[in-house]
């Protein structure tokens, strides 16, 4: 028989925390005991695993020893708090928060990208799972880097509200049913409307003068690629989809590149899937191809007309599934079949 592990998911009925269940089940993890945690206010819930039917706990009295792995996403204050707690009781902890991201002791893992960091859990018994947007570029970028080389990556990404919680989606269904009846889009969660338009702001503003999401990708890619000279910039922006992120990257390559020889690479790239015929015209977006789906899709591939070492590329990825919750569920699935 099998090894079986004890697995918690913290903030369980988060979006989030409910994909993660959804997908240790799809998946056939091999759990022996699940538990469900999550604030006082949702202790006592129950969530179905399968033929179960299990009760959430409350995560500030709840002791993890005997819990093999912790996947966590409830946000930077509760693993804060917790994740350490959780370490020092014997179980390994993978953050989905950016709390612990750029801690140079904790590896920030996409397993398609750098599966190797994982044995720096041994560190301090937590391992971190990158921004959503970072995820998706990096599985996709990942084969070209390899063949080409990269010197610089201009990216902007088109972020669906899903990325924000289950409260702005519930926003969103609000702004766009207002408007539709000829009311203004009353918003507590927006400055600005966000149904039929485009929001150029994402997290808060540093003194750079990019936001703090557009600087996750740029710090997260660096470590993550293990190169802290790769120039990146990246312009982050919110717009009126559920489920699914969009992302137009630009690439500049070491080596010269061709549309066909990045189309042979991305076919076979594990977690990928191409989408590209310009005459048909066949290419992916987030409401018909990436939502609810685990690949990230390719298109729109492209050659710089005055570069024979840049690239074109239209990424598309779910922001919940790849973005989140497979993306953690992944490395629990590695950390279990080469370390523990």
């Amino acid at each position: 028989m099998s090894k079986k592990y004890n697995v918690a998911v913290v903030g369980a009925t988060g979006l989030v925390g409910e994909t993660m269940i959804s997908i240790l089940e799809e998946r056939n993890f091999p759990v022996d005991k699940l538990h469900l945690l999550a604030s006082s206010r949702s202790a006592g819930k129950t969530l179905k695993f399968g033929k179960q039917k299990i009760t959430v706990q409350d995560l500030s009295t709840f002791d993890f020893k005997g819990v093999d792995i912790g996947l966590f996403s409830a946000g930077g204050s509760v693993s804060a708090e917790h994740a350490p707690r959780a370490a020092k009781a014997g179980c390994v902890v993978i953050d989905n928060t950016s709390w612990f991201r750029q801690e140079e002791d904790i590896p920030l893992v996409v397993p398609e990208v750098n599966p190797e960091a994982i044995a720096g859990y041994k560190n301090r018994g937590i391992i971190a799972n990158p921004n959503c947007s970072t995820i998706q570029m990096l599985v996709a970028l990942k084969p070209l880097r390899d063949a080409f080389g990269i010197h610089r990556i201009i990216v902007s990404t088109y972020q669906a509200v899903s990325g924000a919680g289950r409260r702005h989606m519930e926003d969103l269904a609000k702004q766009t049913a207002l408007l539709m009846n000829g009311r203004p889009a009353d918003s507590k969660l927006y400055k600005k409307q966000l149904a039929f338009n485009v929001l150029p702001h994402i997290d808060v503003f540093e003194d750079s003068g990019y936001t703090r999401e557009e600087m996750k990708m740029v710090r997260e890619t660096r470590k993550i690629f293990g190169d802290p000279d790769i120039r990146v910039t990246a312009t982050a922006a919110r717009v009126p989809v559920f489920f699914g992120h969009s992302e137009s990257i630009y690439i500049e390559t070491r080596d010269p590149v061709t549309v066909a020889k990045a189309r042979k690479l991305l076919k076979k790239a594990p977690g990928v899937v191409l989408m590209d015929d310009p005459a048909k015209p066949r290419y992916p977006t987030a409401a018909t191809e990436a939502a609810n789906k685990d690949a990230v899709f390719v298109g729109r591939i492209r050659q710089d007309l005055d570069s024979d070492r840049g690239l074109n590329l239209w990424v598309v990825a779910d922001n919940v599934r790849k973005g989140a919750a497979l993306n953690s569920v992944q490395i629990a699935e590695l950390l279990v079949k080469e370390y523990l």
